[in-house]
């Protein structure tokens, strides 16, 4: 797929280098060079790239600040002389995290990260099917996570719940294992099929097909009990109540 982008950066020699690497990399069409946050917002908000590369320390405010306010579907790659920002990056759930100078290859790699991601994204929500053939397709698909320094990929049907802290979520999976990121709980809601994943609570995502029962307020998942909150109970007893027989 092609995928479009934009950079932000106040230093004129940092977006010339890297329009020549979006120009070199087949798959990238450049959309965009802004100076300042306030010079990019407008358009950016109005026509928004999938794709950002964008310094941290920026005019009018923070790159960190700044990637809030964009569009869910826009992706960010941070580009910047500090690598003391990494951890924040990740919880405003950058794509990557590129440390200056940037040279060409370490750009690719991490263009090629998003080039997956956004494959997967398209992947997993697929046109409208049967729903029998929709259950068997879903059943395959997968999604990489972002764990540490590793990217792992898991399968969708392993998913029991994702459970969300201040910080991190952390993956519950069908063998009794962990995996922790740092993500943001809507992404990740947004991303994951909704007619098999819902939200039950502000911390917590379930894939219904894993439920073992309901009982008072709470969903049981093997020795897991997860609360349903006041506001996720009406969608719940609905899908609940579409699977009744």
């Amino acid at each position: 797929m092609n995928i479009t982008c934009a950079i932000i950066d106040d230093e004129p020699l940092a977006r010339m280098l890297l329009k020549g690497y979006v120009e070199r990399t087949p798959f990238l069409t450049l959309t965009g060079m802004y100076d300042s946050a306030m010079s990019a917002v407008s358009e950016l908000s109005s026509n928004p790239p999938n794709l950002v590369f964008m310094d941290i320390q920026i005019p009018d405010m923070d790159g960190l600040k700044f990637s809030r306010l964009l569009p869910s579907q826009t992706k960010v790659v941070f580009t910047t002389a500090f690598s003391e920002y990494a951890a924040q990056a990740y919880r405003v759930n950058a794509l990557d995290y590129l440390v200056k100078p940037i040279n060409y290859a370490e750009f690719l790699e991490s263009v090629n990260k998003a080039h997956a991601w956004f494959d997967r994204k398209q992947h997993i929500v697929p046109t409208p099917a049967p729903a029998e053939k929709q259950e068997e397709k879903s059943s395959n698909e997968t999604v990489f996570i972002k764990s540490d320094y590793k990217v792992i990929q898991i399968a969708l049907n392993d998913i029991l719940f994702v459970e969300g802290y201040k910080d991190y979520l952390k993956f519950y999976l069908v063998n009794d294992t962990t995996i922790t990121s740092l993500l943001n709980m809507k992404n990740v809601e947004d991303s994951l099929p909704r007619n098999r994943f819902k939200r039950v609570h502000r911390s917590y995502i379930v894939q219904m097909n894993k439920v073992d029962y309901i009982n008072k307020g709470m969903i049981y998942i093997g020795s897991h009990s997860i609360p349903i909150s006041d506001g996720y109970k009406e969608e719940v007893n609905q899908y609940v109540n579409t699977h009744l027989i």
